[in-house]
C-alpha cells in the first residue's frame, strides 16, 4: 500500500550532477549514517514542504518499493552531464518564482513605456517654443534687435590723423603734432537715477573748470543727456588737451572714488535700496558720491610750434578742432590733416567691454611740407623789421627775401607778429600775412617797370638827357617831386637815381605816339611783371592788386600810375619785379613749398616756378647799373642800402598810403627793394613799413633794413663778394 503523499518523506536534495536523483529512497539515506525519519535542513529558495509536489514512489511487483524514476529535462532543456572530478560544479537554475500568498495585496508597476511618452512629448514642446523664440529674433525681429543693440551697446571714437608737420628748408620743425587728449564724458552716468545726485553734471563742471579752462556752465552743458539724442553715451567735452591736464583729471577721478569707498558711504547705499518716503527719490550725501565717474579721454594729438613766433604769420595755425583756420596751416588743410579713422566698441557702465568685440580702421597720416624757408634768414628779417616798426612808431611791416634764380621765397616776415602756441595774447589783425594780404601803392619802386618798359621798346636809352622842371601840368592836376627844386637836367639813370616823379611822367609819354598808345604799352609790361595778377602761391586771402584796364586810366591815373600811384600790389609782387630784372629779365613765379613727404615716407619735390620773359637780358642789365647808381650816387635816395664788398642795385619808395578804413590817403609808405650782388645777383631783399611816425622816406627807414638784412642773407648762404667796381654811371649832364 502507498503512503499518502503528506506523509511521503522529504527526499534530500544533492548537488546537481552528483549522480543521486531528487527521488533518493529512505534506504539510501539510511545508509549514509542519518536516521530515515530525521528531515533534513531546508534551504531558503525550496519551496515550503507543505506546498511541494511529491511525485509518488514506483513499487515493484512484489510490493516493494522501487528505486524512484530519475526526472526527465524539461522541454527544451538538455540534461547537463555531470562534472568531470576536480572541476567546478556547472551553476544551478534560477528557482522558479515564489507565487504570492493567497489573500496578499499585488503591487503593479506602471508601464515604462507610457512614461517615456510623456517625457518626449514634454522635451519636444520645449524644443518647439525655443525654436519658436529663435525663428522670432533671428528672421522677424534681427533687423530691429540689431539696431537697438548697436544704438545702446556700441560707440563708436574717432581716431583722429596725425597731422603732417610743417619744417623749414633745412628741417627745422615749425609746426608739429604732438600727445594730447580728448575729454570725453558718458551724459547716461550724470543722471539722477545713475549719481543719486540731483546736480551731478553741474558738480562735475565745477570740478572740471579750473582744470579745462572753460566755463563751468558751458561744460555743465555737454555733460547733460542731449534732447536730440537721450540716449547717447559720448559727449566731447574738450578737445586736444595737454597730457597734464588729462593727468589732473585722472588724479582727481581716482581720488573721489577712493573717498567714497567707505562704510559709511556703503552704509547709505544699502539705505537707497529701500523704499523711498512717499514715493521721493531718494539721494546720496555728495561726499559719497563721485561725480567724475562719467569722464574719460581718448589719445589725441594737438598742434605745437616749435619754433614760436619765427614765421607765424606765413606758417599759420590751426583752431581748437586742430582745423586750418590761418596761413599755409589752412592752405594745406586737407594735405596735412590726413585721414581720420573710428574703433567702435561695446560699452556698460561707461566701461568697455573687451570680450563683445568691436571694429577699428586706422588713420592715415597727413603729408609733411617741407617749405623754401632758411630758418636764420627768417629769423635775421624778422628780428629787423621788428626793431624798425617799433623804432618808426608804424603800424606794421614786412620783409621778403627771394632767391633771384628759382624765384623760391627764402623769407617773410611780418612785424607785429603772434605766437600760434598761445593765440589768446594776439589781436585778430595781428594773425593774417600782411606781405601777401596787403595791397598798397608801390610809390617810387614801380619806376623799375617804366623805365624798363622804355629801355626794352628802345624809346630811350641810359644816357638819354631828360629835363625836370620843379612843377609839370598834366590834365586836371600839377606833379611836383619829393623836394621843391630848379630844373634839374638829368640822364634816364639819375632820373631813376633820383627818383624824380615828373622825369618819369616825360619818359613814358614816349612809349607811343599818343597818351593812349603810351598807356598801353606801359599796361602790357606791368602785366608781364605779374601786377594785378595772384602771384602763383595761391595763399589764404592773397590779394592780387588793383590795376585797371589802361582803357580805364582816369586823366590824373595815367601819369600817376608810371610813378607808382594810382595802382597797388602785394609785397611779393613788388619783390618779384626786381627778382626778374636780376635774372636777365626773365620772371620766376614765386614758390613757398619745397616738397612733401607722404605717410609712406617718400619726399616729393614741388615743381618748378613757370617762367617767362619780361624783358631782354641787355634790358636787365641796363636796368642793372642804373639801380646800383640808386645807391652808390651821392645824389642817389639809396645811400643807406651800401654794403662794403658788394655792389649792390635797389631803389627807394615813399607813397601816399591808402587807409583801409577809410579809404581815403593817410600817411605814407615807405620802402626799399633790392639786389645783391649786383654783378651776379643772388638775393632780393624787400623791406615796407606802413603808416610811420617818426619818418616816412623810404631810404630812412627801410634803407638800413635791407642792408642789416641782405648782409646777414649773404654770409649765410656764403656769397662771395663781387669782383668788380659799380659803372657809377652819370646821373646828370650839363646843359
Amino acid at each position: 500500500m502507498s503512503r499518502p503523499p503528506g506523509d511521503a518523506p522529504r527526499p534530500r536534495r544533492t548537488p546537481s550532477g552528483s549522480g543521486s536523483g531528487s527521488g533518493r529512497s529512505a534506504a539510501g539515506r539510511a545508509g549514509s549514517g542519518r536516521p530515515a525519519e530525521q528531515s533534513p535542513r531546508r534551504r531558503p529558495t525550496e519551496p515550503p514542504p507543505s506546498r511541494r509536489r511529491v511525485a509518488e514512489p514506483r513499487r515493484a511487483a512484489d510490493g516493494a518499493p522501487a528505486r524512484p524514476a530519475r526526472p526527465r529535462a524539461a522541454a527544451g532543456h538538455r540534461e547537463v552531464a555531470p562534472p568531470r572530478p576536480g572541476t567546478r560544479p556547472a551553476r544551478r537554475p534560477a528557482a522558479p518564482r515564489r507565487p504570492a500568498p493567497s489573500g496578499a495585496r499585488t503591487i503593479k508597476l506602471a508601464d515604462p513605456r507610457r512614461r517615456l511618452r510623456l517625457v518626449t512629448v514634454s522635451l519636444l514642446l520645449v524644443f518647439a517654443i525655443f525654436a519658436g523664440r529663435l525663428v522670432q529674433l533671428q528672421l522677424l525681429d534681427s533687423d530691429a534687435l540689431a539696431a537697438a543693440a548697436g544704438a545702446n551697446k556700441y560707440v563708436r571714437v574717432a581716431l583722429p590723423a596725425e597731422r603732417g608737420s610743417i619744417t623749414a628748408a633745412d628741417g627745422t620743425v615749425l609746426a608739429t603734432s604732438v600727445d594730447a587728449y580728448d575729454i570725453t564724458a558718458d551724459p547716461t552716468m550724470f543722471t539722477p537715477e545713475v549719481t543719486h545726485l540731483p546736480d551731478a553734471p553741474e558738480q562735475a563742471a565745477a570740478l572740471l573748470a579750473p582744470i579745462l579752462g572753460q566755463p563751468k556752465e558751458k561744460l555743465a552743458e555737454k555733460l547733460h543727456l542731449n534732447s536730440k539724442n537721450p540716449k547717447s553715451q559720448y559727449a566731447l567735452v574738450m578737445a586736444r588737451q595737454t597730457p597734464e591736464a588729462k593727468n589732473q583729471i585722472a588724479d582727481l577721478k581716482s581720488s573721489l572714488t577712493k573717498q567714497v569707498d567707505t562704510a559709511a558711504c556703503r552704509a547709505q547705499v544699502q539705505l537707497l535700496k529701500k523704499p523711498a518716503d512717499k514715493g521721493g527719490r531718494q539721494f546720496l550725501d555728495a561726499a559719497c558720491v563721485n561725480p567724475l565717474a562719467g569722464m574719460f579721454w581718448e589719445q589725441s594729438t594737438r598742434r605745437s610750434y616749435p619754433a614760436g613766433g619765427l614765421g607765424a604769420n606765413l606758417v599759420g595755425f590751426v583752431n581748437a578742432e586742430g582745423v586750418g583756420t590761418g596761413g599755409l596751416e589752412l592752405q594745406y588743410q586737407q594735405l596735412l590733416a590726413g585721414q581720420d579713422g573710428h574703433s567702435t566698441y561695446a560699452s556698460a557702465g561707461g566701461n568697455r567691454v573687451a570680450t563683445a568685440g568691436g571694429a577699428r580702421q586706422d588713420p592715415v597720416p597727413g603729408t609733411d611740407l617741407r617749405l623754401t624757408v632758411n630758418p636764420d634768414v627768417q629769423w635775421a628779417a624778422q628780428r629787423a623789421i621788428t626793431d624798425q616798426v617799433a623804432n618808426a612808431g608804424a603800424e606794421k611791416g614786412y620783409v621778403i627775401v627771394q632767391d633771384v634764380k628759382s624765384g623760391q621765397v627764402l623769407a617773410m616776415a611780418s612785424s607785429p607778429g603772434f605766437d600760434p602756441n598761445d593765440l589768446s595774447s594776439a589781436r585778430a589783425d595781428q594773425l593774417g600775412n600782411p606781405a601777401l594780404q596787403d595791397a598798397y601803392e608801390p610809390g617810387s619802386t614801380a619806376k623799375l617797370m617804366t623805365m624798363a618798359a622804355v629801355l626794352d621798346t628802345g624809346k630811350a636809352d641810359w644816357d638819354t638827357h631828360v629835363e625836370v622842371p620843379n612843377t609839370l601840368q598834366r590834365s586836371d592836376r600839377v606833379f611836383h617831386d619829393d623836394v621843391d627844386h630848379e630844373t634839374w637836367y638829368l640822364t634816364l639813370a639819375g632820373v631813376l637815381a633820383k627818383s624824380s616823379n615828373i622825369g618819369t611822367i616825360e619818359a613814358a609819354e614816349h612809349l607811343g605816339a599818343t597818351q593812349a598808345e603810351s598807356n598801353k604799352v606801359l599796361a602790357d609790361y606791368l602785366d608781364r611783371f605779374g601786377i594785378g595778377k595772384p602771384s602763383g602761391l595761391g595763399f589764404p586771402g592773397e590779394t592780387r592788386g588793383i590795376l585797371a584796364k589802361p582803357e580805364d586810366w582816369s586823366g590824373s591815373q595815367q601819369y600817376t600810375i608810371p610813378f607808382g600811384q594810382g595802382l597797388s600790389v602785394n609785397a611779393l609782387q613788388a619783390t618779384s619785379v626786381f627778382s626778374t630784372i636780376a635774372n636777365g629779365g626773365v620772371r620766376v613765379a614765386p614758390s613757398l613749398l619745397a616738397g612733401t613727404t607722404g605717410p609712406d615716407g617718400a619726399f616729393t619735390p614741388a615743381a618748378a616756378g613757370a617762367q617767362n620773359r619780361v624783358v631782354s637780358e641787355g634790358t636787365a642789365k641796363t636796368l642793372t647799373e642804373m639801380l646800383e647808381s640808386v645807391v652808390t650816387d651821392e645824389q642817389g635816395t639809396g645811400t643807406t642800402a651800401k654794403i662794403p664788398g658788394y655792389r649792390v642795385a635797389g631803389k627807394t619808395g615813399t607813397a601816399n598810403r591808402v587807409d583801409p578804413k577809410t579809404g581815403k590817403y593817410s600817411g605814407y609808405t615807405a620802402s626799399f627793394i633790392g639786389f645783391a650782388p649786383a654783378d651776379q645777383p643772388r638775393v632780393t631783399v624787400s623791406c615796407v613799413i606802413q603808416d610811420p611816425v617818426n619818418g616816412h622816406f623810404g631810404g630812412q627807414l627801410c634803407g638800413p633794413v635791407f642792408k642789416q638784412v641782405m648782409e646777414f642773407t649773404l654770409k649765410t648762404l656764403q656769397v662771395p663778394p663781387s669782383g668788380s667796381e659799380a659803372p657809377n654811371l652819370p646821373v646828370d649832364w650839363k646843359p
